[in-house]
């Protein structure tokens, strides 16, 4: 049985929909944050970096959330959720799960720490504007790519909408949110009504009546 360590609204919710959208059998490991357990020596010996989530199959440890979901759409390559033979899909897939993990999380992550950037409190407070323009130019961006199509892939849901789903909720808070964008705003109501996203949202006591 898979085994996910979670904690709710953190970037554990991506794999979680990818585990409900499959359906498979797995348990949920809560690591308290509010407690540091993330920093405990059990977890950090099971996750070196504290960072959640991680993911336990077997013998095998894979940390960071979108290994995770490769992961299970290379296992579980019956459920589309990640293309197999299109390379030129494959890539656009790539192309974006990887902007989203590696660009948009990590700016949202300096706007959500700044003071871990700057080393006066004055400091912290230009970076967090300073991400809010740069963050609402990335969803501009993904916004685009959504004009005239369901999903980031096109016609086809994949992991990456689930990702972008998971980033926007974190996103809610700045000047410019997600629902502000035309394309984003019809591509997140349209995510809702998944009933993947419906149970881990419940589960998490995330309100998913702005989105309705």
């Amino acid at each position: 049985m898979y085994k996910l360590y979670y904690y709710p609204l953190n970037a554990s919710m991506a794999p979680r929909f990818v585990l409900e959208a499959l359906g498979v059998d797995h348990e949920l490991v809560l690591v308290d944050r509010k407690s540091d357990s993330h920093k405990s020596p059990e977890y950090l010996a099971l996750n070196p970096t504290g960072r959640i989530p991680a993911f336990v199959t077997g013998k095998t440890v894979i940390l960071e959330s979108a290994a995770i979901c490769i992961y299970l759409c290379e296992k579980h390559p019956e459920a589309g959720l990640m293309p197999v033979k299109n390379i030129e899909l494959r890539a656009r897939f790539f192309q974006w799960l990887l902007y989203l993990s590696s660009t948009l999380q990590a700016e949202l992550m300096i706007y959500f720490y700044p003071e871990r950037h700057s080393e006066v409190s004055s400091g912290a407070e230009q970076i967090r504007r300073a991400q809010d323009a740069r963050i609402s130019q990335m969803l501009s961006i993904l916004d685009a790519e959504l004009e005239g199509h369901e999903f980031l892939l096109g016609t086809e849901l994949s992991v990456c909408d689930y990702f972008l789903f998971m980033l926007c909720i974190w996103a809610d808070g700045i000047s410019v949110p997600p629902l502000s964008f035309k394309n984003l705003n019809r591509h997140l109501r349209l995510m809702v009504t998944r009933p993947e996203i419906i149970r881990v949202c419940q589960h998490e006591n995330l309100d998913l009546s702005p989105y309705a």
